[in-house]
């Protein structure tokens, strides 16, 4: 585990702890897209992506007196960032939504509006790359929260296994072996489609 020194953004927590605000706005600059994209990824919903990324601010602003730098600060936020999101399963299962577009009829009048967007690319590149961003990310949601969450680390935010070993709360070795396992898923998953393109 490094040193605070070692960790810029450990500092500017630490600053922002003895009062610095504008070391708080700095943290939520840099970490407002990878927080936002690492949750959008988890709940599949922009929606609720938004509000839970807001929270985890909210919950660093409020945690602040009581922070101290035992892991690396990206370790801390994306375990703040996790656990919300675990929540956000936790009230779907207990308070399932019911889609408005069940309730649609089949009457052709009653049908939504589809305006294209004059700005977008060739629709046979649109699609494909779509298809396949759609597949890769259903895939992701089928594999088992920890392994789910150990390549939404890894693969999209960059993070080292021990990073993710700290979040996941589990050791190196086991981190390694979710991610094998999840490669292994998703390579099954995703191979009739990869054989096709």
């Amino acid at each position: 585990m490094p040193p605070p020194l070692d960790d810029p953004d450990a500092a500017l927590m630490l600053r922002y702890r003895d009062g610095d605000e504008s070391a708080f706005d700095a943290l939520v600059e840099k970490f407002k897209s990878p927080v936002f994209n690492y949750v959008c990824r988890q709940v599949n919903n922009m929606d609720d992506a938004e509000d839970i990324a807001q929270n985890v601010f909210v919950q660093v602003y409020k945690s602040a007196e009581r922070y101290e730098p035992t892991a690396r600060f990206t370790t801390w936020l994306f375990t703040i960032a996790r656990n919300l999101c675990l929540n956000e399963f936790r009230r779907r299962d207990r308070h399932p939504l019911q889609s408005l577009e069940e309730t649609v009829t089949d009457d052709p009048a009653s049908a939504p509006t589809q305006i294209a967007d004059p700005r977008a690319r060739s629709p046979a590149i649109e699609v494909s790359e779509k298809e396949l961003q759609g597949r890769v990310l259903a895939a992701i949601q089928k594999l088992p929260e920890n392994q789910r969450t150990a390549v939404l680390l890894c693969r999209y935010d960059g993070m080292a296994y021990e990073e993710i070993a700290q979040v996941l709360n589990t050791s190196v070795s086991a981190t390694k072996s979710l991610l094998h396992r999840a490669r292994e898923t998703l390579r099954n998953e995703l191979r009739e489609f990869l054989t096709e393109t």
